[in-house]
C-alpha cells in the first residue's frame, strides 16, 4: 500500500488545474484572515471562466477579493459572516451579501449543512512526517469548512507556521496540493493616541491580577494591552490574537498559570499580526488552536474564572443598547463574537464584559453615546447584556441599573461637549429626574487613589461624580443620630433629591468632593465623604466631613484631609473654613493635626476654624501620614 508521501505526490498540482475542478454553482469556503489562499483566490477569479453563479463565504480576509469587483456578479456571489475592507463596499452596493450570525455558530452551521459548503479553498504548513498539515493562523470556521466540503484545495507554503491544538488535518482529506512560498499578510499595530490610552487605562482598571483575557482588533485593543503591563499572571482566551499578546507573554505578564479551563494555553482560533507574530506561534506548545465553536461559546468562555471580555463598538444608546455591526445605516462589520463573550463573561466566576468605544466620532464632532441609535443601526448586544461601558472619560457600570442611573452613568462618560445635549435628550423621553443636571468638566482621574486604614481594610478614595447620589443618600441613611446631628449641626431625617445632587455636584475646581469607598457586604459602598466649596472673595474653601460610624477611628478622617489638603493646594486654594461642634472631639483632632496653621473662634457650641496653607508649603511635610 502506498504511504502518504505518495499520495501527497500525486495530488501536487497548479492552482490553474487545481481551480479547473471547482462546478459552477457551488458554495465555495475561502480560509480567512492572514491564513486566505491568494494564488488560488487569483486564479479561481483569473482562470475560472468555466464558474458562474458561485456562491463564496468566508470571515475577513487581508488578502485582495477579486470576486467581489464590479461585472463579476454573474460568476460569483459573496456572503460575508463578518465584512471586512475589502469587500465592504461590495455589500454596500449590492453586489454582495451579509449573514447576521454568531461567530460560534458558523461551525455549526456548516456542520449541519444548513449552510452548505461545497469547496474550501485554504492554506496550510508543509506535512510533518505522520502527513498532518496544520491550519496555521486560522482554525476558527475553517475546520468545520474542511469536515463538511466535497473538494478541499490546499495551498501548501512553508511560511504558514505550524501551530498546535484542533489545528491538524491529514493530507488525505485534502484533494488538490498547490506548493507557494510568500510570507502571509500582516496586521500593523494601530499607533496608540490620546484617547486610545485613556480608554486602555480604564479598561485595565477592571482586570485583577490572574484574569483570562479576550480582545479583538484594532487601536483600543492594543491599547489595553500595553495598559496591562504591570499585572500579573494574566490568562488568554480569545477568538483572535495579535502582537499585543504575544509581548505580554514574553514579558511574563501572560503566563495562563491561573487560568480555570486549558492552564498555561494562549486559547485562540485566529491570528493576524507582524511576520514575528506569525514565526512566534510556530511549533508553540503554549499557543493552542481551536476552532470558533470552542473559543466563542459562551458556554465554555464562561469556565474561565475572572474572565474579562472586551469588545469595540460604534455607538451606545443613553439605555445600554450597543451598534457594532452597522454604520450610518450600512452594515459595516458583523456580529462576530462580541455577544459570545459578553454572556460568557457575564456567566464566568468573577467576570466582566466590557464594552469600549472612543466618546465621539468624525474629529470630535459626533458623539457616540446617542440619545437613541440612528436609523437602520443594527442593535448587536442588547441592554440586557450590557455590563461595563468604557470611553477616554471613565467606566459606566450598567448591570443592575435601572434607565435614569444607566442614562446618568453613560451621559458622565460621554465627551463633556455633549453632555447638555444628551441630558436635555433625556429630560425630553422622561429617562431622568426634571431638575438633573450634568457634570461638564473632565473628571479628574488622577486624584484617584487606594489606601490601607490603621485596621488593615483599604478604601478608594476619588472624586465624586454625578451618579455618587444614592450611594451617598445610603451613607446618610445609615448614620446613626449622633453622627448625623455632628455633620448638619442639627436633626435630619430625610435627605431628597436636590440636596444629594448638590452634594455631588462638583466643578473639581471651586467645588470638590471626595468620596471613601469600599466593599461592605459584597457591595462597593461609599463610607465617607469630605467636601470643599470655595470662596471667591478669600479664595479658602469651607470644608465638611462624614464618616460611617462602623468606620470611624481608622485613620479615615486624617486620610481626607491630606487628601483634600493636597487636592486644595494644587488648585490654588490659600485654605480651608470649617464650623465644628464643641463635642465633636474626633474631628477637632483631624483639623488641629492637620498640619496647617489653625485659628478659631467660639460661635455658640461651635469652634469656627480657618486652616492657612504655609506659602512654602512647609505644612504638607509635617502632615501626619
Amino acid at each position: 500500500m502506498d504511504g502518504w508521501q505518495e499520495r501527497y505526490g500525486r495530488k501536487i498540482t497548479t492552482a490553474r488545474e487545481a481551480v479547473a475542478r471547482i462546478p459552477k454553482g457551488r458554495r465555495i469556503l475561502i480560509g480567512s484572515g492572514a491564513a486566505e489562499p491568494r494564488e488560488l483566490v487569483a486564479a479561481m477569479v483569473t482562470h475560472g471562466l468555466h464558474l458562474a453563479d458561485n456562491d463564496i463565504v468566508h470571515l475577513m480576509t487581508l488578502g485582495p477579493a477579486p470576486y467581489v469587483a464590479p461585472g463579476m456578479q454573474g460568476r460569483f456571489r459573496h456572503t460575508a459572516f463578518f465584512i471586512g475592507g475589502n469587500v465592504r463596499e461590495a455589500v454596500a452596493e449590492g453586489r454582495a451579501d451579509f449573514m447576521p450570525v454568531f461567530l460560534s455558530e458558523i461551525p455549526l452551521l456548516i456542520r449541519s449543512r444548513r449552510v452548505r459548503l461545497d469547496v474550501a479553498l485554504i492554506q496550510v504548513s508543509p506535512p510533518d512526517r505522520h502527513g498532518y498539515v496544520s491550519l496555521g493562523v486560522s482554525v476558527d470556521i475553517v475546520k468545520a469548512g474542511v469536515d463538511a466540503a466535497d473538494l478541499v484545495i490546499a495551498e501548501v507554503n512553508p511560511k504558514m507556521p505550524r501551530t498546535h491544538g484542533d489545528s491538524f488535518i491529514h493530507v488525505d482529506r485534502i484533494d488538490a496540493l498547490v506548493p507557494v512560498e510568500y510570507e502571509l499578510p500582516e496586521l500593523p499595530d494601530n499607533p496608540a493616541d490620546e484617547v486610545s490610552r485613556a480608554i486602555g487605562e480604564h479598561v485595565a482598571s477592571l482586570v485583577p491580577n490572574g484574569a483570562t483575557l479576550q480582545l479583538g482588533i484594532g487601536k483600543i485593543p492594543d491599547s489595553v494591552l500595553r495598559a496591562l503591563e504591570g499585572h500579573h499572571d494574566l490568562g488568554i482566551h480569545s477568538e483572535m490574537v495579535s502582537d499585543g499578546v504575544m509581548r505580554l507573554v514574553e514579558a511574563g505578564v501572560v503566563t495562563g498559570r491561573r487560568k480555570s479551563l486549558l492552564p498555561g494555553k494562549v486559547v485562540t482560533s485566529f491570528m493576524m499580526g507582524s511576520r514575528a507574530l506569525y514565526e512566534w506561534a510556530h511549533d508553540n506548545p503554549a499557543v493552542e488552536m481551536r476552532a470558533s465553536n470552542f473559543t466563542n461559546d459562551p458556554l465554555t468562555v464562561s469556565r474561565n474564572d475572572r474572565m474579562i471580555a472586551v469588545n469595540s463598538a460604534l455607538a451606545v444608546d443613553l439605555t445600554g443598547q450597543v451598534a457594532a455591526d452597522t454604520l450610518l445605516g450600512k452594515f459595516f462589520s458583523g456580529i462576530g463574537g462580541q455577544v459570545d463573550f459578553i454572556r460568557g463573561a457575564a456567566r464566568s466566576e468573577g467576570g466582566k464584559p466590557v464594552i469600549a468605544l472612543p466618546s465621539t466620532a468624525k474629529g470630535g464632532t459626533l458623539s457616540r453615546i446617542l440619545p437613541v441609535l440612528e436609523e437602520g443601526a443594527g442593535v448587536v448586544t442588547s441592554r440586557g447584556d450590557v455590563r461595563y461601558v468604557v470611553t477616554e472619560h471613565g467606566v459606566a457600570d450598567l448591570w443592575g441599573k435601572n434607565i435614569r442611573q444607566r442614562t446618568m452613568a453613560l451621559i458622565e462618560i460621554a465627551h463633556p461637549d455633549f453632555r447638555t445635549e444628551l441630558l436635555a435628550a433625556a429630560k425630553q423621553r422622561r429617562y431622568v429626574f426634571p431638575d438633573q443636571v450634568a457634570s461638564k468638566t473632565t473628571y479628574p482621574w488622577e486624584e484617584t487613589g487606594t489606601y490601607e486604614l490603621l485596621d488593615g481594610r483599604r478604601v478608594d478614595v476619588r472624586p465624586a461624580r454625578l451618579t455618587d447620589e444614592e450611594p451617598l443618600r445610603d451613607l446618610f441613611y445609615r448614620l446613626s443620630d449622633d453622627s448625623t446631628y455632628k455633620r448638619f449641626m442639627g436633626f435630619k431625617s430625610v435627605h431628597p433629591h436636590a440636596e444629594m445632587q448638590r452634594l455631588v455636584d462638583t466643578d473639581y475646581e471651586t467645588s470638590m468632593a471626595l468620596i471613601a469607598t469600599a466593599v461592605v457586604e459584597n457591595e462597593e459602598r461609599i463610607v465617607a465623604m469630605a467636601r470643599y466649596d470655595v470662596d471667591p472673595g478669600t479664595r479658602l474653601a469651607d470644608i465638611a466631613f462624614v464618616v460611617r460610624d462602623e468606620w470611624q477611628g481608622q485613620g479615615l478622617g486624617t486620610l481626607l484631609m491630606r487628601r483634600m489638603g493636597e487636592v486644595a493646594r494644587s488648585r490654588g486654594i490659600a485654605g480651608f473654613t470649617a464650623d465644628v461642634l464643641m463635642s465633636n472631639k474626633p474631628m477637632l483632632m483631624v483639623f488641629q493635626n492637620s498640619g496647617l496653621r489653625v485659628e478659631n473662634r467660639t460661635e455658640g457650641s461651635c469652634y469656627h476654624l480657618t486652616l492657612w496653607f504655609d506659602p512654602d508649603g512647609s505644612e504638607a511635610r509635617r502632615t501626619p501620614s
